[in-house]
């Protein structure tokens, strides 16, 4: 074999090698990619979702807000917005027959704030942040009352700040709280339940468990939860 011809094979020698470098560098980046980005999506899912279980309507967790008899056997579960004008109307029916149900009945509010809406996610974070100081129902009771009110301007922070002054909040824990992971979470959770309830629209009524038809009067509502304790 010639000089030229030794050079020229060492050459192609060294061509093959980087090819075979090359390719093999191709494949550990796939191979990575393969293996990082479930891993990553799986930690982005788990921050995302690490808040309060998922519940069904019927069982009541530790983050659930519930009113009335803490030991009834009958639960209405709603799954509400509060800009929504349908749950406002619901929330009316609910306030008036309350008297006759609180005793024997639990009451669980769950947030489904619907994309069409778009101060119910805020709002639904005040409500939630009020909760961290005890205030919840407060609050709810609030921006259901004042709903055409808030729902009528440009930005309802200044609506909404007042409602926790009222509630004699304390507004830098607040304002501090609204943005907290858990709160945000909190408000998924409950919506990824009602979504699996098959929840599509607000309002949406479970009795013990139950989907039933939206009441239109307190006596109607009345009538679900007698119906419901009769079965």
């Amino acid at each position: 074999m010639t000089k030229k011809e030794d050079r020229q094979k060492i050459k192609e020698e060294k061509q093959a090698a980087a090819k075979r470098k090359e390719k093999l560098s191709s494949l550990l980046v796939k191979a990575a990619a393969v293996i990082l980005v479930p891993l990553a999506l799986f930690v982005f899912y788990q921050g995302l979702f690490s808040g309060p279980p998922v519940l069904p309507p019927d069982i009541i967790g530790e983050a659930d807000h519930v009113r009335g008899n803490l030991e009834a056997d009958t639960t209405i579960t709603v799954y509400g917005d509060f800009q929504c004008p349908a749950c406002l109307t619901e929330f009316g029916v609910i306030v008036r027959a309350w008297p006759r149900l609180r005793d024997d009945t639990k009451f669980v509010f769950r947030h489904f704030p619907l994309d069409t809406h778009r101060f119910a996610f805020q709002a639904a974070r005040y409500a939630e942040a009020a909760s961290l100081q005890e205030r919840f129902w407060e609050m709810h009771d609030l921006l259901y009352s004042n709903q055409l009110a808030w729902s009528a301007v440009e930005d309802p922070t200044l609506f909404f700040d007042g409602y926790a002054e009222q509630l004699n909040l304390d507004m830098e824990r607040l304002r501090a709280d609204i943005e907290l992971s858990e709160v945000r979470a909190k408000i998924i959770s409950d919506q990824q339940g009602g979504i699996r309830a098959g929840v599509r629209g607000t309002p949406v009524m479970f009795i013990n468990g139950d989907l039933v038809p939206n009441p239109q009067t307190p006596g109607g509502l009345i009538d679900l939860v007698n119906a419901a304790k009769a079965g």
